[in-house]
């Protein structure tokens, strides 16, 4: 079975139901709000204020552990997988991941989602998938 690199937002509503259904059908999924060794990586552990500035952003990224943390973790995983599924709605971590998955020559799939906004560059993607069914096949491909 492949290794699913499951690429998605900390609001997607849709996630947690995905990681129990990827790992029901026997796959191995990387859960970045739940890797194995500790909590996911969120932006109010290092005290990013509601509305940064871009010098705030770069501050806490270059000098704060924590974040480095977090990027390895997500990173590792990134590299590790075989497929990337994308889960729509989506933030920019999600998208970037996705591409450097398609980049890397990984199989990628977004799963599409009613009412969100077409984008041109979802044809970077091996597969586009409306309903489970769909996507479980997908990743038997």
């Amino acid at each position: 079975m492949p290794r699913i690199y499951l690429a998605a937002s900390w609001r997607n509503a849709y996630h947690r139901d995905m990681v129990v259904l990827l790992r029901k059908h026997g796959h191995t999924v990387y859960d970045f709000k739940n890797p194995d060794y500790a909590t996911g990586f969120a932006w109010s552990q290092v005290g990013m204020p509601d509305k940064p500035t871009a010098v705030d952003q770069r501050r806490t990224l270059l000098s704060v552990p924590r974040c480095a943390q977090g990027f390895v973790s997500d990173f590792r995983a990134m590299l590790w997988c075989d497929i990337c599924v994308m889960l729509i709605p989506s933030g920019r971590s999600a998208h970037l991941e996705l591409g450097y998955c398609a980049g890397a020559w990984k199989r990628t799939v977004i799963y599409l989602r009613d009412g969100e906004e077409p984008d041109l560059m979802n044809l970077l993607a091996s597969d586009l998938v409306t309903t489970d069914d769909e996507l479980i096949e997908a990743l038997r491909v």
